[in-house]
């Protein structure tokens, strides 16, 4: 699948794939995925209850790649407008849920989040939230909610590190792509 996902963002970087948000990412790569994967099952917006998880931090897969002996799950990310401190909670948030398919009997789980914002993985603060994207600091344990009403809190139980990767285009964007533990 690693190979697959990189091989879609090549094709990305060199003009003959064109996504512009994450609508785009999704079905762009779930076309991409229903090609080099023929035996299995692509779907998109698949709810876990689906294949009988209930009790989730999340409930919508973004696209699930599954046959009769494997499922796999991507979540995506492609933001847009900003909103710094609670969409990289919301990245954080994709771990979390990834972690937990993946316990629940996924064999593989991924996250993809492709920006085209240096906010994401630069800028004055380097402290909180912003240190897992910004400086590279591991990523487990308890995450505060960043904003707002700061009772909302997740556990990572891996440990992840956030490498961000050129994909150079017309118009430049970065990605990292997490193989879930």
């Amino acid at each position: 699948m690693k190979k697959a996902i990189l091989a879609f963002l090549k094709q990305v970087e060199n003009g003959s794939i064109e996504i512009y948000n994450e609508f785009s990412l999704q079905h762009e790569l779930g076309i991409f995925l229903r090609n080099h994967f023929p035996n299995y099952r692509i779907q998109f917006e698949r709810n876990t209850k689906f294949f009988g998880i209930e009790t989730t931090t999340k409930h919508e897969i973004d696209i699930v790649i599954y046959n009769e002996y494997e499922k796999m799950a991507i979540e995506l990310k492609f933001p847009l407008n900003g909103q710094y401190p609670e969409q990289m909670f919301s990245f954080i948030k994709d771990i979390c849920f990834m972690e937990e398919l993946k316990t629940n009997g996924f064999t593989h789980t991924y996250c993809l989040c492709i920006i085209k914002d240096k906010n994401f993985y630069t800028g004055k603060k380097q402290d909180g939230i912003y240190s897992y994207f910004r400086c590279q600091k591991e990523l487990h344990g308890i995450v505060a909610k960043p904003t707002g009403t700061k009772n909302e809190s997740l556990f990572v139980h891996g440990t992840y590190h956030i490498h961000w990767h050129n994909i150079e285009t017309q118009s430049p964007m970065k990605y990292y792509f997490i193989d879930i533990m």
